[in-house]
């Protein structure tokens, strides 16, 4: 797809190893992507070894790839990021930066965003974090949401919630059952006859709970495996899912400039999109390669005792 040599490749998608500013700026890329789904690096105060920015510099860090972003997505895409708030330093108070951020992205000029909808992910697993203030001096309650903004170049992106309906409640199914007596609730809305009518399933809210307890995947075990340092920070494959099927159809087109362990673009394999990941680490790429095991067009191949990807075409070198 670009003009520079991937990383590695499978039927749908491809890494690449670089700054996502330099590698998504491609001409090739303009006005063609459907989805940007993502989880960037947070504002958090301790230095992670995956580089994440100062909550002081980080909308400036940000929006650099954000007009990236407006550049290269079609005019009904969508941009998900998904961002951990974080804490003042030395005090028990919440920082703004990813507030900041959002209200910058929708404010930029030439590059303007909508916010189509703000999410809301519970992990019911987090920890009980900061320490300090929760389980020691017992002045918050655990930070168990993070954010998650959907954003769009047009106030109507392509989008449909019916592609991610989940079951009924059981007090819905006997609603559905038993049937329904219209009436003016006393908050004043009208409950018409429609409402009684059995769709497809529920339409989700914008509270999404997954819990993340991944310990011992196909991916981990891999990576310990081959003596490979895992992304610490990975995100559950059903939140990208939600996001993907929502808002993207087969064949269309989903990028991850933060790709870290390539959750998304796994997602997108299994779910028949076009993906593009780019990340600047390489070992957390290579480690990546081992969520492709099922899909990847080349072969693993024994060469010098370690175990490594190769497309296809190397592939026959080395038999």
């Amino acid at each position: 797809m670009l003009r520079i040599e991937p990383f590695y490749e499978t039927e749908y998608g491809v890494a690449y190893l670089g700054d996502a500013k330099e590698i998504l700026a491609d001409e090739s890329l303009k006005n063609s992507v459907d989805l940007i789904m993502t989880s960037p690096p947070f504002a958090l105060r301790r230095k992670k070894e995956y580089g994440n920015v100062e909550a002081g510099e980080y909308v400036a860090w940000f929006l650099e790839f954000a007009r990236v972003f407006h550049r290269i997505l079609k005019q009904k895409g969508s941009l998900v990021i998904h961002i951990g708030g974080s804490w003042d330093r030395g005090q028990p108070t919440r920082s703004l930066y990813h507030y900041e951020l959002l209200i910058e992205l929708c404010r930029m000029p030439g590059y303007k965003f909508y916010l189509a909808q703000e999410f809301f992910w519970y992990n019911p697993s987090k920890l009980p974090t900061p320490a300090e203030w929760v389980t020691v001096r017992r002045e918050r309650v655990k930070d168990a949401v993070d954010c998650i903004w959907w954003l769009c170049k047009e106030p109507h992106p392509k989008a449909s919630n019916r592609k991610v309906l989940q079951p009924y409640s059981e007090s819905m199914e006997q609603l559905l059952k038993n049937g329904y007596k219209t009436k003016v609730r006393p908050s004043g809305h009208q409950i018409s006859a429609k409402f009684s009518k059995r769709n497809n399933g529920a339409i989700p809210p914008n509270l999404i709970q997954i819990a993340n307890t991944e310990s011992n995947s196909r991916y981990l075990r891999a990576c310990r495996q081959s003596g490979i340092r895992p992304h610490p920070a990975r995100y559950p494959a059903g939140l990208p899912e939600f996001f993907i099927k929502m808002l993207t159809d087969e064949g269309d087109l989903v990028v991850d400039p933060f790709a870290g362990s390539n959750v998304t673009g796994e997602v997108c394999e299994h779910l028949k999109r076009r993906w593009v990941a780019v990340d600047v680490v390489e070992e957390y790429l290579e480690g990546s390669k081992f969520r492709f095991d099922e899909f990847c067009i080349g072969d693993w191949v024994e060469r010098s005792g370690q175990r490594s990807f190769f497309l296809r075409e190397e592939t026959e070198k080395y038999q």
